[in-house]
């Protein structure tokens, strides 16, 4: 990993940050998962998506049980440092359940919809 980039990383007590997996051409969010510096370095230089698994204390790479081939086309950080933003060429389910994401998988909350007052209508 470049060490500008490991500098700016912020990593939680466990030594890992967020990835938030994202389709690269609809922006359809896939599904969260976790990574350690070595699963980002993976990812980063392998053109496949390298997570660590908390439950199970070790590397996986999404497609090599399942099928379901995550392939990179861009990596960003965020401007807290906290979090990344994996896009993927997604072939199949993103998520465990068969569901194409995570999100799909685990249904609306019902939240209340929030409107723009008519003073910040025309911000975009």
């Amino acid at each position: 990993m470049p060490a500008e980039l490991a500098v700016r990383l912020k990593r939680d007590p466990r030594g890992l940050v967020a990835a938030v997996v994202q389709q690269h051409d609809s922006r359809e969010v896939l599904m969260v998962g976790w990574m350690n510096d070595e699963a980002l370095r993976r990812t980063l230089t392998e053109g496949r998506v390298t997570f660590w698994s908390r439950s199970r204390q070790e590397y996986w790479r999404k497609g090599d049980t399942s099928g379901h081939y995550q392939f990179v086309k861009a990596v960003s950080l965020d401007c807290d440092g906290d979090a990344l933003l994996i896009e993927v060429d997604q072939v199949g389910a993103a998520c465990h359940t068969g569901a194409r994401s995570c999100f799909e998988a685990g249904g609306d909350l019902g939240a209340t919809v929030g409107e723009r007052p008519e003073e910040l209508r025309a911000r975009a």
